[in-house]
């Protein structure tokens, strides 16, 4: 049976790296990191750990096609074979979604489709006043967060909440769903290949 540790995943990541340390703890082969903000914490992960980083800040490309055909030669260099973006917060082009069709994961903070389309989805929830929110894995298509759903995970809004308390449960829910995402993909692609 195929496993998702197997894969060559590629992070695609703008934040913390709170995801990327998650799956670097468990043991998956994370073989390249792509950022556009070389100061966040998912580069100074990569840059501790020794995996090889990618720095690609939309200001040193002349479109976001450019700047996604650097990054998709950089990943294709070194292996990639599935894409992860854990917290990435620019849209990628369809060029670059059409080289990896079916193999570009992306981690949401909320049930989509509700507050669909930017980084700041738990702000919403809250401002909406809803009582469940969570988090989703999907397929990335040219449409943003319409892609497939693979994974979804509910947490409920507390009496209370900030957005930092509310976002630092539904990471927890992240973090258990993205690997099982990634297991899914790594099954269906041993399927594929069979």
């Amino acid at each position: 049976m195929a496993s998702g540790r197997d894969l060559a995943l590629g992070v695609l990541a703008s934040g913390r790296g709170t995801n990327l340390d998650n799956l670097l703890r468990r043991g998956y082969r994370v073989v390249a990191v792509a950022t556009n903000r070389p100061s966040c914490g998912a580069a100074a992960i990569a840059r501790e750990r020794g995996i090889p980083l990618g720095e690609f800040s939309q200001r040193n490309y002349g479109s976001r096609e450019e700047r996604d055909a650097a990054m998709l030669d950089w990943l294709r260099a070194r292996g990639v074979e599935l894409v992860v973006n854990a917290g990435w917060d620019r849209i990628l082009s369809p060029a670059f979604v059409a080289a990896y069709r079916g193999h570009i994961l992306n981690v949401h903070p909320s049930l989509l489709p509700a507050f669909a389309g930017g980084m700041d989805a738990v702000e919403r929830a809250l401002a909406h006043g809803v009582k469940i929110t969570g988090c989703t894995v999907h397929l990335v298509t040219e449409e943003v967060d319409q892609g497939p759903i693979l994974l979804q995970a509910a947490v409920p809004v507390l009496e209370g909440d900030t957005v930092e308390s509310l976002h630092q449960r539904i990471q927890v829910e992240e973090w258990r769903i993205l690997p099982e995402a990634i297991e899914l993909i790594a099954t269906k692609s041993a399927l594929v290949r069979q």
